[in-house]
């Protein structure tokens, strides 16, 4: 039997979910919900109801797995939580400083529930952070550098779209080339968050929208833009739909490390990721670890998790068999 997979909310990442799972033979699109009117949301794939989000609980024993794409500012720590309690599911919170708080909520409810829930799950969180978890396992003696960019971030341009004036953002995240550069050459600087990042944004207002107040909550945004060097332009959208309708995005994992009885051997790991799509490669990364989410409650298992606890069998549509002789 197919694993019945839900979509909640139908933007970017709504999107891709959907596109990702034509490539999942093992999974199935059940039904697609949304706050919007049903009938004025157009999916891809045909005979999959598009059902409001009002009527969630009928449901409840319709869908093996929920998966979450609201954004991490305000959508997610509301609804992963609430939705916890009927499904089993899997969001991509990314607000890295908020995630013990938003796990500690969403443990509660699925636990008492009875259900599986893994939450921070995408590229960062979720791949950087097993390679964060793996290097520093690996070389105990060293230090974490991680970098994002150049490129768009969904949970930061979702952020700006959320303030009252504007119309539409998006923002960049450009790593400090001469940080990078000290890094990936074997020095191991003490760098702050501001000396390793800058970031841009480009933003259309809405009519009568004070530019001036738009920039002030934009740079002075905790968790976002307030500890970092932030650029804010504002453009018409004529503009904004010429020059920044792409989604593309990557970045970097490194663990600089030494090894030897007086140190003297030294070690660079690095974990890179370079993606023409942003929602696309994190949806894919959503869709494998559904799959997990799915295993681990057929197991009996219940509560929250992050992709620390999950077996990297879970993930595969494979055999232990075909596994070890084609991956290991």
């Amino acid at each position: 039997m197919s694993i019945r997979i839900g979509i909640i909310g139908y933007g970017n990442l709504g999107k891709g979910v959907e596109i990702a799972l034509r490539q999942a033979k093992d999974m199935e699109l059940a039904a697609v919900f949304t706050r919007r009117d049903p009938g004025s949301v157009k999916i891809l794939t045909e005979g999959v109801p598009v059902v409001s989000t009002a009527d969630l609980e009928a449901w409840k024993d319709k869908i093996d797995v929920a998966v979450i794409c609201g954004g991490s500012a305000t959508d997610l720590p509301v609804q992963t939580p609430q939705y916890a309690a009927l499904f089993n599911v899997i969001d991509s919170f990314d607000t890295h400083a908020r995630i013990p708080e938003h796990f500690a909520n969403v443990d509660a409810a699925a636990a008492a529930a009875g259900h599986v829930a893994l939450i921070s799950c995408g590229w960062d969180p979720g791949l950087f952070s097993l390679a964060r978890a793996y290097t520093n396992a690996i070389l105990p003696n060293g230090k974490d550098y991680t970098f994002w960019g150049k490129g768009v971030s969904q949970g930061h341009s979702d952020a700006i779209r959320r303030i009252p004036g504007v119309k539409n953002a998006k923002q960049y995240t450009i790593p400090v080339d001469a940080a990078l550069e000290a890094v990936r050459s074997g020095e191991t600087p003490e760098l702050t968050t501001r000396q390793k990042h800058t970031r841009e944004c480009f933003v259309v207002l809405e009519d009568g929208a004070d530019a001036a107040a738009v920039e002030k909550q934009i740079v002075e945004m905790p968790n976002y833009f307030a500890d970092y060097d932030t650029t804010v332009h504002f453009i018409g959208e004529e503009e904004f739909k010429r020059d920044h309708s792409g989604m593309a995005h990557g970045g970097f994992v490194f663990r600089s490390g030494r090894t030897g009885v007086s140190d003297e051997h030294q070690h660079i790991v690095e974990f890179s990721l370079k993606l023409d799509s942003n929602p696309e490669f994190t949806t894919s990364v959503l869709v494998a670890y559904a799959r997990a989410v799915y295993r681990m409650q057929q197991e009996g298992q219940k509560g929250c998790k992050t992709v620390f606890d999950v077996a990297p069998a879970y993930l595969l549509d494979m055999s232990a068999e075909d596994m070890r002789a084609h991956l290991l």
